[in-house]
């Protein structure tokens, strides 16, 4: 379990760059003889079942935060923007790593007061002398996502992009626990640029026309001291079943069959209301006519830093619960 979920979390793979994520992906799929494809957009398909009357999508993205260069000056000092919700409060002092390897720091202007700081203030540092310099490793639209460091510390798990590389995982453990005979059509779809706006979801959906949607994605936690949103969701106490966030209202169907196969099977379960922030099923829920939807929800710490969190019992039991909902007709 660790050296995967390892891998997949330390791979280079911002919003629109997903190629590394998704061949590692492929490389286990290919090992379980499923049938897969890549769609238009770049997202991995794997299609298991043929005979069930229900077609349900279940999605986890591949993608993370980044950055991507926009000017280089004549110090050699990269200025940049960032790809999807990346916190400016966590950058200065982080290090960042290019899919060529380079390596860089990022560094702040001075400010009166923090709430000065933001893209216009940051730069990164390459160690570069001048422009020149920068661009021989560097150049405009080039990406760059936080420094591996994964880290276990019991059942608690520390990486970069977790969001949603755990959730991929799951997905992949899955497909290998899955029995032989479905009563469902099930398409796993590992999608591209969620951190951008739920973007491969939204293409993936109107391809293959489910009939239910369901999400694998991390969510916000409330056990830290003073939190900036007060939820009942803990680590270590169970996936999280999802009843709204901004981009859906789970529709209640989905809901309950995931309520009742949780409780069905004793599986520990969580009920989550998030504020703010979204995931793939805002996209499905909204494809062609409709396709009622849920997500299944990791709790996570510290989601878009360079350090976020997981509980391990968390992952098993949300594997749990999935191969569960895939054996049952929706």
């Amino acid at each position: 379990m660790k050296e995967l979920i390892k891998k997949l979390s330390e791979s280079f793979g911002p919003a629109g760059c997903e190629n590394n994520v998704r061949s590692l992906i492929s490389d286990e799929v290919k090992k379980l003889n499923f049938e897969h494809y890549v769609d238009t957009l770049g997202s991995l398909i794997v299609k298991v079942g043929s005979k069930g009357k229900q077609r349900i999508i279940i999605a986890a993205h591949m993608d993370e935060i980044g950055l991507m260069v926009t000017f280089i000056d004549e110090n050699g000092f990269l200025r940049f923007t960032n790809i999807g919700g990346v916190l400016t409060s966590t950058l200065p002092g982080t290090k960042v790593l290019f899919q060529n390897g380079t390596v860089g720091v990022i560094g702040q202007e001075k400010i009166k007061e923090p709430k000065e700081l933001d893209f216009s203030k940051l730069y990164i540092d390459i160690g570069a002398s001048n422009r020149d310099e920068a661009l021989e490793k560097v150049k405009i639209g080039h990406t760059a996502v936080f420094m591996p460091a994964f880290h276990q510390e019991g059942n608690r798990i520390t990486s970069k992009s977790l969001d949603d590389r755990i959730g991929c995982f799951v997905l992949l453990e899955v497909l290998k626990r899955l029995p032989s005979s479905l009563p469902n059509r099930l398409y796993f779809v590992f999608t591209v640029q969620e951190e951008v706006g739920l973007r491969g979801a939204k293409t993936a959906s109107y391809r293959l026309k489910p009939d239910y949607g369901l999400a694998v994605d991390v969510t916000r936690v409330g056990d830290t001291p003073e939190p900036d949103f007060k939820m009942v969701v803990s680590l270590g106490k169970g996936p999280a079943v999802k009843i709204k966030d901004s981009s859906v209202i789970c529709h209640s169907r989905v809901v309950n069959l995931m309520i009742e196969t949780a409780e069905k099977n004793q599986i520990p379960y969580q009920l989550e209301v998030l504020e703010q922030g979204g995931t793939d099923a805002g996209s499905i829920h909204l494809s062609r006519e409709g396709v009622p939807s849920g997500v299944l929800s990791v709790p996570c710490r510290y989601i878009h830093t360079p350090a976020e969190m997981v509980d391990l019992e968390d992952v098993e039991n949300s594997i749990s619960l999935l191969v569960e909902l895939c054996k049952t007709s929706w």
